[in-house]
């Protein structure tokens, strides 16, 4: 289908201009929404034939029949445009950047005399939103605050002028206790009350500095004119917003409000957290996160980007600087869209040392944290959950059946000596150690490595036994470490034991990962940063420290049993008293007598000396 003259007439007819592209498949549906600085270079470059597709790509581009464009005079208006259709179509292979809450924001309302009230729900009515706050207890601390602090009405009466003029209302119990000036009865002016939302919001956007300037301002002026009431009230209020600001933790000595975002990706689960630490005047006022899901095939940097773009464009203040731990894919739209709306340069950046690096790396372990309660939170629902990156296996390559057992094998040597092969098992993505075994290749010459016989040996004594089992646990995929050569042994291998076709077998290539089955001559490629390539790397790497552990536990017992277990009366006890005491074999030979009899005994030193003194012996 992509392929379809349509198709291929409407990418020639691209234009090199900035827009929003969509492709669709072909019953009209949306799977992407991008945008692009040139449509007709962007759009183009999904459908060369001469390109390497990986992964989720290449199946988008499978799927694609048909591409629709939309123009734009530059980026940023691109940029807002692919939000809004993102947010309204949400395509099946964009990134997943909401989850299954809904975050509350304070909200003041867009009305005479504005009520202040948590809500859900985002209205585009021209009131103020902030937040949103995925910590509640924040949110509740901050209209605790502002209801402790200011007089703001908490009724829902209709407080147009009319009403007021004609008396409709009375005095609640709000304004007895003093938490309300009586607006709903004409005793407080709209202007008054205007001045208090802007206070409001200093304290809200965390600007508080500035809020108890404002207010000092307000005490003086009052006691100038000698409304002593007014500015007790307002030098209260005063030590109220410091006490508040006190709470708030200080994290550097300028006044520079920054945004500081950082991002931890688990790509085995299909998850990724973003955690935001606001900074204003110097001190955190809030700490948020996001869950991100469905973030496979997506690099670390375009997952930034995505979050950042889709955050800002909601955001109702932004900062003078933002700071991120992983730099975003491409930063030109985001920049142009922040000074169009701030009327000046914000500046995005990635530290790299200094206090503003040791700042990022806290919020990267706030990341990191996010992201481990959520996993565990994942594990607790349920042991016998099936990973996303087992589901995304069995998809990139196409196995019959979810490959929830995996079994791998390695082969090590030293030099040619000591060959010794592993086998590791994973379970539902996470290693059984239960079920490790490893294997001392019998038919491997001193000197004369060979991995291929050696693989070839491993794999048809693992299945031999495993086919002479009566309750045999199959593999639903096993995983040779090598390549071609080495997959060709197993298989032949497994011919032998009449086991070939019993599961699937694959091998993994470690100079460019690539993927070889059976029966095809090219290697198979698997996206990078796909969950599925980082879970067969897992199973690999854990299959080579097992044989490479091995490894250097048989030469250890080979180097104690060629030369202190060949003297006579010497065990296998006696051997290690010895290598505790001296360290080596060499400083064993080379001890006189008192110290051997001091480290094992007069008869045992009588028996090294008289060994290690004969020439034919040493």
């Amino acid at each position: 289908m992509a392929d379809s003259p349509p198709l291929e007439s409407k990418l020639a007819a691209l234009p090199a201009t900035p827009g929003v592209y969509q492709l669709k498949d072909a019953e009209g549906t949306v799977l992407y929404i991008g945008k692009a600085k040139s449509l007709r270079s962007r759009v183009r470059s999904y459908f060369r034939k001469d390109g390497q597709r990986e992964g989720r790509l290449k199946v988008l581009v499978s799927k694609t029949a048909d591409v629709e464009i939309i123009v734009t005079d530059n980026e940023t208006e691109a940029l807002i445009l692919e939000n809004n259709l993102i947010k309204k179509l949400r395509p099946r292979y964009n990134i997943n950047l909401k989850d299954d809450k809904t975050y509350p924001y304070i909200c003041i309302k867009n009305e005479p005399f504005p009520r202040i009230f948590p809500t859900r729900r985002v209205i585009k009515d021209g009131s103020r939103y902030f937040g949103p706050y995925t910590d509640v207890t924040n949110m509740k601390r901050a209209l605790k605050a502002i209801r402790s602090i200011f007089k703001i009405r908490t009724c829902s009466l209709n407080l147009s002028p009319e009403p007021i003029a004609a008396g409709k209302y009375r005095t609640c119990l709000e304004y007895h206790i003093h938490k309300c000036a009586g607006p709903c009865v004409g005793l407080q002016s709209p202007e008054d009350y205007e001045a208090t939302i802007v206070r409001v919001e200093r304290l809200l956007s965390g600007h508080t500095s500035a809020l108890i300037k404002l207010l000092s301002d307000a005490m003086r002026k009052a006691a100038g004119q000698m409304q002593y009431e007014d500015a007790a009230r307002l030098r209260n209020q005063i030590e109220s917003v410091r006490k508040y600001a006190e709470r708030q933790k200080v994290v550097a000595e300028d006044t520079i409000d920054r945004d500081l975002f950082a991002l931890a990706a688990e790509y085995e689960e299909n998850v990724a957290a973003v955690v935001l630490f606001k900074v204003r005047e110097g001190k955190v006022i809030g700490r948020e996160h996001k869950i991100l899901r469905r973030i496979a095939g997506h690099e670390s940097a375009a997952l930034m980007q995505s979050f950042l773009e889709h955050y800002y464009m909601q955001a109702a203040f932004l900062p003078e600087e933002v700071f991120l731990n992983i730099p975003t894919a491409d930063p030109e739209p985001l920049a142009a869209y922040l000074h169009s709306r701030q009327g000046k340069k914000v500046l995005i950046k990635t530290p790299q040392r200094g206090e503003k690096a040791a700042l990022m790396r806290m919020v990267e372990a706030n990341a990191e944290l996010v992201l481990g309660e959520y996993k565990l939170d994942l594990m607790k629902r349920g042991e016998d959950r099936i990973p996303f990156a087992v589901k995304a296996l069995q998809e990139d390559l196409r196995l019959p059946r979810l490959p929830r057992r995996i079994e791998c094998f390695d082969i090590s040597h030293l030099g040619g000596t000591g060959t010794v092969a592993s086998c590791v098992v994973f379970q539902n993505g996470r290693p059984r150690k239960s079920e490790y075994r490893s294997y001392i290749i019998r038919g491997a010459e001193a000197g004369k490595p060979d991995d291929f016989l050696s693989m070839e040996e491993v794999v048809r004594r693992r299945y031999k036994r495993i086919a002479s089992e009566a309750e045999a646990s199959w593999p639903d995929l096993v995983v040779i470490d090598g390549g071609k050569g080495q997959l060709s042994s197993a298989i032949k291998a497994l011919r032998e034991t009449g086991t070939f076709g019993q599961f699937p077998i694959i091998g993994l290539s470690k100079r460019l990962e690539e993927i070889y089955f059976p029966e095809d001559q090219d290697p198979h490629h698997i996206a990078k940063q796909s969950a599925s390539l980082q879970l067969i790397q897992r199973v690999r790497d854990e299959a080579h420290r097992f044989a490479v552990e091995l490894q250097r536990k048989q030469r250890k017992q080979q180097m104690l049993h060629s030369e202190l277990l060949d003297v006579p009366g010497i065990g296998p006890k006696t051997a290690q008293k010895l290598i505790r005491a001296f360290g080596s074999v060499r400083r064993v030979k080379a001890a006189d007598f008192d110290a051997l009899r001091q480290a094992v005994g007069t008869r045992a030193a009588d028996r090294l000396q008289a060994h290690f003194s004969n020439p034919a012996s040493a």
